[in-house]
């Protein structure tokens, strides 16, 4: 990720007073759930309040008594509108950047890089909030028996509490199926429930504005009236640079009362609801904005709004939950995980992350593996954008990164579980990024490179902007895109659907040719490199101060370079990925053989006089370099180029190099490290970096938290990313259960904190679901169901071997190979029993 910047979440007084006053909690009935987050105050700031989200639309639910916020959100709302990113171009100049590379002379290679190859603005567009669901609640201002919890099993917030006599009850959803918020207060009593409820914009503070640095400030005209009896919103988001264009968006709010009255209050500053005595009421909210592809804003929001706004109210309420249940529970019941002793104190969350701390509590990582499934499932479902730094959830309307896709770590992490964890639809919205940014992406590779293909760099967003970016530190660097077509492969792993890989090779391919076209080799050494290119976010030295200039530039030490070691990574999987699929479809004879001797071509992975696996040609790793990114062990993980049992030498380099870089980071890379330990077969260490990311971080003091996970369990960089909740739940899975190397890993990293547990539902690659339970750290059972015929390697874990094989209690062969592994036979649709001695 780029630079840190100082970041301000709004904080209410209110809410604050509140939290201090609602202390006798409602106990979590029948004992603490494992599905189930809970606590006994209401939210005080942002990164407290809970996640909801349908893919599209997010809420983030605060759970006041008094003066309820229930934050906004559409995933297609981004500042100004489609634009073209690229400047001139920059291919002519190519070779002379080469050669000053080369030649050693890097300073100047990066101005000229920076005159002739940066796009035309050193940004891009940012994601926006939508704004606000007010409510007001005369008289709640000091309940008792409170408690707000988020169910993930039912994807639902709810807020009890008791005034006097009377138990008040608020259930949250956003439907996945009406695509809707759902906001449902009820009592146990009738006529009592009374409230006023208004939406509200969002606009930049002058500090914001100022921040920015341009005259985007504001969200544009941004009004609240009504029609009828639904408030309305209206607005344009903020001008962007380069964007003559300015997205539209409207959300609407509708009250349906069960008992009581319903009335417009027009006499305050803005339109709201007024509900008088009522036994219930189901509140909506729709949102929409004018967005229909990146390139393409002609869409009508209000018209969209009204007919789902329509089509929703006329439900009943239970329908709608019933509904929204179903969807929702048939991702995320796929996979259950128990980790130590079933039960759990009957304490709060935010409680949990202490008696994690003292070894108590391993069913907190369960939890937070589950709500990094949950998150993804309300971050990025069929035909919704992809999750951006924050997923879908964003306060900010200056928000850290533009809340952006960056592609040098974090928006692949966003999907590093998707896969595993049995939630391969969520994948989609990527692939459809990767379709656009094919387009976008071929003008940038003619322009700047002369090359077929398409390129991507270190950033994008929702407008598919693929030029260089943020200076030639980040923006040298270009296998972005190659990156995320190693994706495409992925899915096609886990899945075995050749329809998929039929329309997903193209894309591979166009991401393979632009680097066959601009790959050159080193005069020094003559292997093949890329160049002009960086080790992402870092150079020679580690990460030293730097200073921001007025210009939006940054003070930084030199990062260009030719041929560093991740780029070679990626491009050895990626030719071997498209010469592997255009085998698979019986295409393209000429280009498989092309891209295979290209990887034959590539500059090795070496390792340097520290011991280290090097992150340049050269050995110029510093051992008092600690930077967050670890780019020159992507051949570990994400990638499989490197393993204890085939690469025993570079596995033991890349060991050091983690060593040397240290523990410390932010949540994406303490999750990215927990990820390459487990690879590496240390379970410990990869449990003690789990242990550092389920610290608690203060949520208070948010511009001083470092690293670790605030009590709503998201992750805290600071501010929130979610990335480290995805790449966080990607390493306990492959603590788990691995299926690289063409075998299938059970326990491979199994901790002594985890010496009893069970899963079910992880998928492994071949497309093979997995169950097992093992106690005392041995295996007990593993149950196998092959979606397609296979025929796997199975390996236990060390000191275990296969006892016999069951079909429906009959025995079925299997062939015993070294080291405890045996080859199966499995037939799709089967389900087959593992024992172990």
């Amino acid at each position: 990720m780029g630079h840190n910047r100082r970041f301000r979440w709004p904080v209410s007084l209110a809410a604050a007073v509140l939290a201090m006053t609602a202390v006798a909690c409602q106990p979590s009935p029948g004992g603490q759930i494992d599905s189930v987050l809970w606590y006994c105050q209401p939210a005080a700031h942002w990164v407290e309040a809970l996640p909801l989200g349908n893919g599209r639309l997010g809420a983030m639910v605060f759970g006041r008594t008094l003066d309820e916020r229930i934050a906004l959100n559409e995933q297609t709302l981004w500042t100004g509108g489609p634009y073209d990113s690229n400047g001139e171009g920059g291919a002519a100049s190519l070779p002379e950047i080469r050669r000053l590379v080369f030649d050693g002379k890097h300073k100047e290679a990066e101005a000229l890089f920076e005159k002739t190859m940066m796009g035309r603005a050193w940004e891009q567009a940012q994601y926006q909030p939508l704004g606000d669901l007010q409510l007001l609640f005369p008289g709640h201002a000091f309940p008792t028996a409170y408690r707000r919890s988020l169910d993930l099993d039912q994807a639902i917030a709810t807020t009890t509490y008791r005034l006097g006599s009377i138990q008040y009850q608020r259930e949250i959803f956003v439907s996945p199926v009406d695509q809707v918020i759902v906001v449902r207060i009820s009592a146990d009593r009738p006529g009592q429930v009374s409230l006023s409820a208004t939406l509200r914009g969002r606009t930049n503070s002058k500090a914001d504005e100022e921040e920015r640095g341009d005259d985007a400030g504001t969200q544009g005209a941004s009004t609240i009236g009504s029609e009828g009896l639904d408030v309305v919103l209206r607005g344009r988001v903020a001008p962007w640079k380069l964007s003559a264009d300015r997205l539209r968006y409207e959300a609407r709010l509708r009250a349906v009362v069960e008992g009581g009255t319903v009335a417009l209050d027009n006499a305050r500053e803005h339109d709201a609801l007024r509900i008088h005595q009522a036994d219930a009421v189901t509140l909506f909210v729709a949102a929409a904005t004018s967005f229909r592809t990146f390139d393409d804003i002609s869409d009508d929001p209000g018209t969209r709004v009204r007919e789902t706004l329509a089509a929703a109210a006329r439900q009943p309420y239970s329908r709608l939950r019933d509904t929204h249940l179903e969807e929702h529970r048939r991702l995320y019941r796929r996979v259950s995980l128990t980790l130590g002793t079933k039960g759990v104190p009957d304490v709060p969350t935010n409680e949990r992350f202490g008696l994690f701390a003292k070894g108590q509590d391993e069913g907190l990582v369960a939890l937070y593996f589950q709500f990094a499934r949950y998150l993804l499932i309300g971050s990025s479902r069929p035909g919704s954008q992809p999750a951006n730094l924050q997923g879908l959830w964003n306060a900010d309307m200056n928000p850290a990164w533009g809340s952006k896709y960056t592609s040098n770590i974090n928006l692949e992490m966003n999907y590093w579980p998707a896969e595993v964890a049995n939630l391969s639809e969520c994948h989609e919205p990527l692939f459809g990024l990767v379709a656009d940014l094919a387009r976008t992406g071929a003008r940038t590779a003619r322009l700047n490179f002369g090359a077929n293909g398409w390129v991507l760099g270190h950033n994008t967003d929702i407008w598919r902007a693929t030029a260089p970016i943020h200076g030639a530190y980040w923006g040298a660097w270009h296998a972005g895109g190659a990156w995320l077509a190693t994706h495409l492969w992925e899915h096609y792993q886990f899945t075995q659907d050749r329809a998929f890989l039929a329309r997903a090779y193209p894309l591979m391919k166009g991401a393979a040719e632009f680097f066959l076209d601009t790959l050159v080799k080193h005069p020094k050494h003559g292997w093949l490199v890329t160049c002009p290119s960086s080790s992402p976010e870092n150079g020679p030295g580690g990460d030293p101060a730097w200073k921001k200039y007025p210009d939006g530039r940054y003070d930084k030490p030199v990062g260009i370079c030719a041929g560093p070691t991740i780029d070679l990574q990626i491009l050895r999987e990626l030719f071997d990925q498209c010469a592997l699929a255009a085998e698979t479809l019986g295409r393209d004879p000429e280009f498989r053989a092309r891209a295979r001797q290209a990887r034959e071509g590539l500059a090795p992975m070496q390792i340097g006089r520290l011991g280290q696996l090097q992150e340049w040609l050269e050995d110029l790793d510093s051992p008092d370099d600690h930077h967050r990114h670890v780019s020159h062990l992507w051949g570990v993980y994400p990638g499989s180029l490197i393993s204890p049992r085939t690469t025993p030498a570079l596995a033991n380099a890349a060991r050091q190099s983690l060593r040397l870089r240290g523990d410390a980071g932010t949540g994406w890379s303490m999750a990215w490290k927990i990820n390459l330990w487990a690879r590496l077969l240390d379970g410990e260490r990869a449990h003690a970096l789990l242990r550092n990311q389920l610290g608690l971080a203060d949520s208070v003091n948010i511009d001083t938290a470092r690293g670790g996970t605030y009590p709503n369990l998201m992750d805290a960089h600071p501010p929130f990313q979610i990335d480290g909740n995805f790449g966080g739940a990607a390493g306990i899975a492959e603590m788990l259960l691995q299926s690289h190397g063409g075998e299938i890993a059970l326990l491979p990293a199994l901790p002594k904190a985890w010496g009893t547990g069970r899963f079910e539902g992880l998928v492994a690659r071949g497309a093979v679901v997995v169950d097992a339970e093992w106690r005392g750290g041995r295996l007990v059972r593993t149950v196998l169901r092959p979606r397609v015929d296979a025929s796997p390697r199975l390996r236990p874990p060390a000191g275990q071997l296969v006892a016999a094989v069951l079909q429906e209690r009959t025995p079925v062969p299997f062939t015993r190979l070294s080291g405890g592994v045996v080859r199966l036979s499995l037939r799709a649709g089967a389900t087959y029993e593992v024992l172990f001695d």
